[in-house]
Formats: C-alpha cells, sequence, structure tokens
C-alpha cells in the first residue's frame, strides 16, 4: 500500500514560498503532496494533522525560527527528511542545523535545478528511511539470531530450507524430521537445541513474518492472510498474532502503516 509523500514547505517571505511550491509541483508532476506554511506556529500544525516526509524550511522566521520548528517536530515524534533553506550562511546556523538532522543547506536565491537536486536527494534519504523502517516492523529479530547462528547440523539446515519453502501450507514435525531422515523425537530436540526455538516456535514466526508483510503491502482481508500463511481460521491467526506480536493483526497494519510505506 504505497502511499503519496508529503513535503511541507515553510517559508515567512511569500514569494519565495509561492516560488518554491510551483517549481516543486512542476517537477513532482503529481506524485507529491505538497503543502506550504508561513511561519513554523503554522507548519507544525500542519505536521499535527499528517505525516510530513520532506520538510524545507527558511531558518529566520518570525516567532519560530527553523530550528526551533524541527525541534518542537521531534517533541511530537515527526522527524521528516530536512532541507533549510536561508539567506545566512554563518556556521552556526549550519552546525546547529546538523546536529538537528538536516539533509541539506541551501542559500536563497535558490536555482530550479539545485532546488530539485536536493529535493530528489532528499526523497532517496526518505525511500531508505521506509525501507529500513518496514524492515524493523517486519523481521522476526528472533529469526535473524537463528540464521545468523552456525547451525552446523547439516539436518538442521535441510529442514530449515525445506519450512521456507513450505511455509504457507500445513507443516508438521513428523513431516518435517521424515524428509531429514529422522527419528521425529531427536529431530524436535536437535532442532531446538541449534536454534533456540522449539519447532512449532519457528514455524509459527515464519508464517507472522510472512504475514506482517502482507498486512503492510496489500489490502487483504486478516482472514485471507491467514489462509495464504496457512492458517485455515483467521480467529485462530488473529489469537496467534496477538500472543506473538502483542496486537492483533488490524491494529498492527493502522499503527504501522500510519507511519510508513
Amino acid at each position: 500500500m504505497v502511499k503519496t509523500k508529503t513535503i511541507l514547505i515553510v517559508d515567512d517571505e511569500e514569494r519565495t514560498r509561492q516560488g518554491l511550491k510551483k517549481t516543486l509541483e512542476i517537477w513532482g508532476d503529481g506524485r507529491y503532496e505538497i503543502y506550504s506554511g508561513s511561519n513554523g506556529r503554522e507548519a507544525l500544525e500542519i505536521c499535527r494533522k499528517r505525516r510530513v516526509d520532506l520538510l524545507i524550511t527558511d531558518i529566520q522566521m518570525p516567532e519560530m525560527s527553523g530550528l526551533q520548528l524541527l525541534e518542537a517536530l521531534r517533541e511530537i515524534s515527526q522527524e521528516p527528511v530536512v532541507i533549510i533553506i536561508s539567506s545566512y550562511s554563518e556556521f552556526e546556523y549550519a552546525q546547529r542545523a546538523i546536529e538537528l538532522g538536516v539533509k541539506n543547506y541551501l542559500l536563497k536565491p535558490i536555482s530550479k535545478k539545485r532546488l530539485t537536486e536536493a529535493v530528489e536527494q532528499a526523497m532517496e534519504v526518505v525511500q531508505s528511511q521506509e525501507r529500513a523502517g518496514f524492515i524493523d516492523k517486519v523481521v522476526d529479530k528472533s529469526l535473524i539470531e537463528v540464521n545468523t547462528e552456525d547451525t552446523a547440523s547439516t539436518p538442521i539446515k535441510e529442514a530449515m530450507a525445506y519450512i521456507q519453502e513450505n511455509i504457507n501450507g500445513q507443516l508438521s514435525l513428523r513431516d518435517v524430521a521424515s524428509h531429514v531422515h529422522l527419528n521425529p523425537s531427536y529431530f524436535s530436540a536437535l532442532f531446538k537445541e541449534r536454534t533456540n526455538l522449539t519447532f512449532s516456535e519457528y514455524v509459527t514466526r515464519k508464517k507472522l513474518q510472512n504475514a506482517k508483510k502482507m498486512l503492510l503491502t496489500t489490502n487483504l482481508s486478516i482472514e485471507e492472510v491467514a489462509e495464504k500463511v496457512g492458517y485455515q481460521t483467521g480467529k485462530y491467526f488473529i489469537k496467534l498474532f496477538k500472543d506473538y506480536e502483542g496486537t492483533t493483526p488490524s491494529k498492527f497494519r493502522k499503527t504501522a502503516s500510519s507511519h510508513s510505506i
């Protein structure tokens, strides 16, 4: 579920503000939602109502400076990628801007070419951050630990590969043990020894990891997601999801989607 990226331009000089907005609207060709504010307080109100991916703000503004705006945004958990624009080149401004995570610092007057280049670079940063955030939301850290440790035992590696190939189906310990030619009881003990997870927990985490990806990237219903990852009933899937993730699939989708993707 790809969302349109949002750009907010903040400058107390109306001519500059409107010029920047028009340039980016032409450049963006409808790909972005572009808003503008005449001062920091107005910008802060906009940010309270919607997520902003890229903030382009002047430093010197009445009531609330651009740097004060960035500090205020942190307090409401909004940390967009930032481009500072200013008529001033004093070192202390640039230094503080860097401390606040500013990605670019443009001095007025700004050419259309320089502006669009800076915005293109900033949007690459936005995409990179979103990919990292998506991975963090979806990937199960317990599975990372299993996959990065040396599982030495060839039968366990074969079992994990078989599980991966058949993860959306019905997987039983007996079937997987048979596939790697081991006694089920011995296989169960060996799997736990090598992975620090029981067979059942490992399979469940793999299925839920796939489910989280579907919840964030498709419009499938909870029941459809449950079926696709191999659960016969949505009710059982919801229970498992809540047990492992601490929230329901629908709440996970709503919360995670409101902050990314």
